[in-house]
C-alpha cells in the first residue's frame, strides 16, 4: 500500500485555501507515489502535515511551511530517490 498523506488545518484561521494548495503541490508532484491525500478541518490554530500518521510538519514548531519544504519533508518519506528538480536540495 502506498503512503497516506494527512493536512490538517484550522477552519477558525481560515486556513482551507491554504491546505488546498498544498495539497494540490504536492498531489501534482507525487501523483503516482501516493495513495491518497485528505485534508483534516481542526481548530485552535493546527497545521500540520502528517504522511503515513508521522508528523512531517507542524506550523506550531516549523512555522508555515515553504512547498519546497514540504515536498522535501514527504519525498523523503515516500520516494527518497526523487528529483525534486531545480526546487531539489542535496541531501545534508
Amino acid at each position: 500500500m502506498s503512503p497516506v498523506v494527512q493536512i490538517e488545518y484550522c477552519t477558525q484561521c481560515r486556513w482551507l485555501p491554504r491546505a488546498a494548495w498544498l495539497a494540490q503541490e504536492l498531489l501534482t508532484t507525487f501523483e503516482a507515489e501516493l495513495d491518497e491525500l485528505s485534508l483534516k478541518p481542526g481548530t485552535g490554530g493546527v497545521f500540520v502535515v502528517r504522511v503515513d500518521d508521522e508528523v512531517v510538519w507542524d506550523r506550531r514548531e516549523q512555522g508555515f511551511p515553504e512547498p519546497t519544504a514540504v515536498k522535501q519533508a514527504v519525498r523523503d518519506r515516500v520516494a527518497p530517490g526523487k528529483s525534486l528538480g531545480h526546487s531539489d536540495k542535496p541531501a545534508s
